[in-house]
């Protein structure tokens, strides 16, 4: 291809979401559970409704929160409000660190942009049970706060937590036969995880993660942009790149050889992308006709009127007021005032009531010479003074230059600001991706995602690592790039035993059926059944507490240790029960509780 017609790139601005209103379907018999897919990368939420309109999600936004330098925390804004993420005068947020939410602030306003927007208007509490979905093998302290915001903030009745991409895992297995066994490799926005499913339910032991995501790739793509063009710096931006890893990014088979490829310039120009950054079309430096000089002069000089017309306004509006502020003082005098008049005269830094009145004498000469020039210039609108003033504000208005110009048969050498303005998109088409199976290109000294395969499946038997192996499912957002699933087969392929079976399917959207497999399953589970918890729960068994389902973590319950007491030293619980069981009345029983509670 000769030449091939760049590619623009085009700055995505946001448009505010609209707020709905709640469908009456959504409110009888009983509320209808509110699904939010809680992503590290995009938040999408929605009614756990079937149809077409209420069926997808209602809300899609970034989950980040900005706000502008040294502004109030009101004047924070959330997601789509967000029309451009690139100004340096925005303080960005994200509730996120990793995967796991620790900013509960900013979780705040992302429930309050979500719920205002979705239409919930009840006064003081959410009548919607609240299906959310967090990351696998959430710590104990971020599911208690989360579950301390929605029932003591918002006063939800029912809450279930699920992992995003079993929930997908279930959306997209719905044919098969329950209960399910399989292996999920999903890959977000900030980490990638290998998740086992053994019979139906999460195998939490043997989960791990790896600590390279959709932001990893992204940063590496444009630091390699960058120092490709150094003249580009402030043009290759983290929003531009992200749109560049999700339309021109690809994942290689065999990433080696792929690269050779890349050595051939006949392949080279077949496959690199050309990408057409925006630019300002104007030439510096150009040859600028009479006709034109004459018209920019015209404009400057109008330009210099209005602003010196608005600043004799401004000039007469403050002397005016001054006048004003000295003839109330001298009123002061007239009405027998002396001592607050001496006091102003003193605010004033004048001497004597003559002083004053020469001021004000001058004053108001000065305000109705100012008056007059203002009815003069309005009457006649005569130009100004042209000379120095428009010389200063566009020196292509010299006097050498009027008299001098270029002969129009004189060639100028043609500078092309297209072609400047271009990226060639070559081999980092496939280098941003590969650090998902090499995270040692971005620095990061720890095992990819196959290695992590191999090394999760090589903790079961071989019967288990069969049937694992049989189904080997991806999902997530940073899962989308051409050939991933040929990537995997392939490692699995060298990875496996001789004459293993094994079968990898994806998701079929990767980065929202984690939404539609959680509508799915609160559809199938009604509040109040296994895997909801109830307003009754959180009093109870403390915001840690989970109700386990298929699609939910593992629960496990910390266990506080007593502490021992040392040698020769009586545990406190026997010595509180000893005192109140002192009276020889009940020496019997009391010694039997006190045995007990020291043995427990």
């Amino acid at each position: 291809q000769a030449n091939p017609i760049p590619v623009l790139i085009l700055d995505n601005y946001s448009s505010p979401d609209p707020i709905f209103e709640i469908p009456a379907e959504c409110l009888q018999p009983s509320p209808v559970p509110i699904v939010i897919d809680n992503g590290s990368f995009q938040t999408r939420a929605g009614w756990a409704c079937k149809g077409d309109q209420l069926g997808s999600p209602c809300l899609l936004f970034k989950s980040v929160a900005a706000r502008s330098r040294g502004a109030a925390r009101s004047e924070t804004q959330i997601g789509n409000d967000i029309s451009n993420l690139e100004p340096l005068r925005w303080l960005l947020k994200s509730q996120f660190d990793r995967n796991v939410v620790v900013n509960f602030e900013i979780q705040e306003l992302m429930f309050d942009y979500i719920f205002s927007h979705l239409g919930v208007t009840t006064e003081g509490s959410v009548e919607h049970p609240i299906v959310l979905t967090e990351a696998p093998c959430n710590p104990l302290h971020s599911r208690q706060m989360m579950s301390e915001l929605l029932f003591e903030c918002y006063r939800v009745p029912y809450v279930s937590y699920g992992v995003d991409s079993l929930y997908s895992f279930y959306y997209n297995n719905r044919s098969l036969t329950p209960p399910h066994t399989g292996i999920v490799l999903s890959s977000g926005y900030h980490c990638s995880h290998v998740l086992p499913v053994i019979s139906g339910r999460l195998d939490a032991g043997n989960c791990k993660r790896v600590n390279v995501g959709g932001s990893q790739a992204a940063s590496y793509l444009q630091r390699l942009l960058q120092l490709k063009y150094p003249g580009h710096l402030a043009a290759v931006t983290l929003s531009r790149m992200e749109e560049l890893l999700h339309e021109h990014s690809y994942t290689a088979a065999d990433y080696h050889q792929e690269l050779e490829k890349w050595r051939s310039a006949e392949f080279y120009e077949l496959e690199v992308h050309r990408m057409q950054l925006p630019f300002s079309a104007k030439a510096h430096g150009g040859v600028v006709s009479a006709e034109e000089r004459q018209e920019r002069r015209a404009q400057q000089l109008r330009r210099l009127q209005e602003i010196n017309a608005r600043r004799r306004e401004e000039k007469l509006q403050q002397d005016q007021e001054r006048l004003e502020k000295l003839l109330a003082v001298q009123e002061l005098l007239e009405d027998g005032y002396l001592e607050q008049f001496h006091k102003n005269l003193v605010e004033l830094n004048m001497d004597s009531a003559e002083e004053l009145q020469s001021y004000i004498n001058k004053l108001g000469m000065v305000v109705e010479q100012g008056r007059q020039r203002l009815l003069q210039a309005s009457e006649t609108e005569q130009p100004m003074d042209e000379g120095d003033a428009v010389n200063e504000m566009d020196p292509d208005f010299s006097e050498e230059n009027a008299e001098t110009e270029k002969p129009i048969n004189v060639v100028q050498p043609v500078f092309n600001m297209a072609e400047y303005h271009q990226l060639f998109v070559g081999t980092e088409r496939l280098r941003v991706s590969e650090i998902l199976f090499q995270p040692s290109l971005i620095g990061e000294d720890q095992m990819g995602l196959m290695e992590t395969l191999q090394y999760v499946l090589a903790r079961y038997t071989p019967e288990q690592q069969e049937a694992l192996s049989r189904n080997v499912f991806l999902t997530g957002g940073n899962m989308q790039y051409p050939g991933m699933k040929e990537r995997i087969e392939r490692d699995l392929l060298a990875m496996l035993p001789f004459q293993s079976n094994f079968q990898v399917t994806m998701a079929s959207r990767p980065a929202v059926d984690s939404w539609y497999g959680a509508r799915e399953w609160a559809l199938e589970n009604s509040p109040g059944g296994e895997g909801w918890i109830s307003r009754q729960d959180y009093e109870e068994k403390g915001g840690e507490y989970l109700s386990e389902h298929c699609a939910s973590n593992v629960f496990v319950p910390v266990k506080i240790a007593k502490p021992v007491p040392r040698p020769g030293e009586t545990p406190l619980v026997s010595i509180a029960m000893t005192k109140a069981a002192s009276p020889a009345s009940v020496s019997g029983p009391p010694s039997t509780v006190t045995t007990a509670l020291t043995q427990t």
